[in-house]
């Protein structure tokens, strides 16, 4: 199966798409479990690789760069419209 999402640090649990990715398409990447995506994922976006509770940290490059507005499922575009800065 083709990777379409890198996963920079083992410690992340977002990683960035390296192509568009559809709702209903396989998230796939190294070193990570297949899973759905629940929404559209835009090319160079983060999606969730895991469960992120509301306010729990988002982590990326193994450092926290913003926290969950809200609850994101695994499979979810992570952008601004669910995170605070």
């Amino acid at each position: 199966m083709n990777r379409n999402v890198i996963r920079i640090h083992p410690q992340d649990n977002v990683a960035v798409a390296v192509v568009s990715i559809a709702r209903g398409d396989s998230v796939t990447g190294a070193d990570m479990e297949v899973l759905p995506a629940v929404t559209d994922i835009p090319r160079h976006h983060k999606v969730a690789v895991a469960h992120i509770a509301s306010d729990a940290p988002i982590v990326k490059y193994g450092e926290v760069i913003a926290r969950a507005r809200t609850a994101i499922r695994a499979g979810e575009w992570v952008h601004t419209h669910n995170i605070i800065a």
